[in-house]
């Protein structure tokens, strides 16, 4: 007789190796596999240019030739150049001139779009608009209202006895028409975005305070602005990066393509600087030195933003 051992019955609840290590993967592993499209995608498309244009800068690289090995000349020379300090400061004045008052007024507007309004939705769909305006349009737009002789600006000024401004000729009123049309784009958006913030904050805050007696005013630089500390150095960050790397607008402002940024620089930006020195004047290595500066630049520039903007919010 022969005896036959009965199969091991499976345990209810009892997981075999392969499931096991299924699920320590789909716990640990799928987390991972689901993110690492972003970074296949960053590390392509922003990691190997940052990367390849650090090479780029330390070679006297032309559009089209040999290439050489200079190490940091291109640095030194760049550091030396009166045009490109030129450009830094255009650019970092047409920032202060153009994102304190955006900031500001994005503020404001949202703030007063919280409120009840009749057409509320309209208002707020509104303020979008200017961004999704082609920036050809907006430059043609503002060059006809900075025009000399028949600019509506001039003609407004001219009620108070001022004479003409030509307004591309002179440095500080070039920085005023161009930074006007960034305003008029971006503050919308950023007025969206603080709105957004906005509508989070709890409606018992401002209930207990009315009670207590606090008015309008009180309540807005006491409540809303604290509460919205997060979100404005969210929007205090991407205005910098846009502000330092201000392109589109002064080029449409000047009209021609061929990026000094009038006749004596004086709005030219340091990424119309970029595009003249590689593409005109076919300088690669000395454009991507001044692309690793400008990187740099708005590095500092961000924590100087950080900075300031957590001491006016009040934290430590």
């Amino acid at each position: 007789m022969t005896l036959q051992l009965a199969p091991p019955r499976k345990v209810p609840g009892r997981r075999t190796a392969p499931s096991r290590r299924m699920a320590r993967f789909d716990l640990k592993g799928v987390p991972y596999l689901l993110v690492s499209p972003y970074y296949l995608l960053f590390a392509v498309f922003g990691v190997f240019p940052l990367g390849y244009t650090l090479w780029v800068s330390l070679h006297d690289w032309e559009l089209a030739g040999d290439t050489k090995f200079t190490g940091l000349a291109n640095y030194g020379e760049l550091i030396t150049d009166e045009s490109f300090w030129n450009a830094v400061v255009n650019t970092l004045g047409m920032f202060v001139v153009a994102t304190v008052p955006q900031i500001v007024l994005a503020l404001l507007l949202a703030n007063a779009l919280n409120k009840r309004l009749r057409g509320r939705l309209l208002l707020r769909l509104g303020v979008l608009l200017p961004l999704v305006t082609s920036v050809v349009a907006v430059a043609v737009v503002f060059s006809q209202l900075y025009s000399r002789d028949y600019g509506l600006f001039n003609w407004i000024l001219s009620w108070f006895g001022i004479d003409p401004i030509t307004w591309q000729n002179e440095k500080w009123s070039s920085w005023i028409a161009i930074s006007t049309m960034i305003d008029w784009r971006w503050t919308g958006y950023n007025a969206i975005i603080l709105l957004a913030a906005m509508q989070t904050i709890p409606r018992d805050l401002y209930e207990a305070a009315a009670i207590d007696g606090a008015t309008a005013r009180t309540q807005f630089w006491r409540i809303t602005v604290p509460m919205l500390r997060p979100t404005i150095v969210f929007v205090v960050f991407i205005s910098t990066i846009g502000g330092l790397t201000l392109f589109a607008e002064p080029v449409m402002f000047e009209g021609n393509p061929m990026m000094t940024g009038g006749t004596t620089g004086q709005y030219q930006t340091v990424a119309m600087f970029i595009v003249k020195s590689a593409f005109r004047d076919f300088e690669m290595g000395y454009a991507a030195a001044a692309a690793w500066l400008l990187f740099v630049l708005i590095l500092l520039g961000t924590m100087i933003n950080y900075w300031f903007t957590r001491r006016i919010g009040g934290a430590k």
